[in-house]
């Protein structure tokens, strides 16, 4: 009986050929995956807009912390408080002069 190496060789080719499957499976969900690189990056980006966010808003409420503290009435500052009573009341001072702009129309005339 005479045996040909033909079945023989698909055997040996069987088994990296599973492996090179397996291997390109993982590699596949390791850069497009859930948890994979692609979302790292999106991760990543949405991480570094919210830190760019949160240093706004850190910087408004030092700010408002300091218009606070003038307002403390161990620190009052009466310039602020002027200011914030005219702004508040709508009122001005006879000795200011008041500049009055017009607004903008919504509809322009043609």
């Amino acid at each position: 009986m005479i045996r040909t190496r033909e079945p023989l060789r698909l055997r040996h080719a069987l088994i990296p050929l599973v492996c090179l499957i397996v291997i390109s499976y993982f590699a596949y969900h390791a850069v497009y995956g859930r948890h994979g690189f692609i979302a790292w990056l999106s991760l990543q980006n949405r991480v570094d807009t919210l830190e760019q966010q949160l240093a706004g808003v850190r910087a408004t409420h030092e700010q408002l912390d300091r218009q606070v503290a003038l307002l403390r009435p161990e620190s009052l500052d009466p310039d602020l408080l002027d200011e914030r009573a005219r702004a508040t009341l709508g009122l001005a001072n006879p000795n200011d002069i008041v500049i009055f702009r017009d607004r903008p129309a919504a509809n322009p005339p043609r």
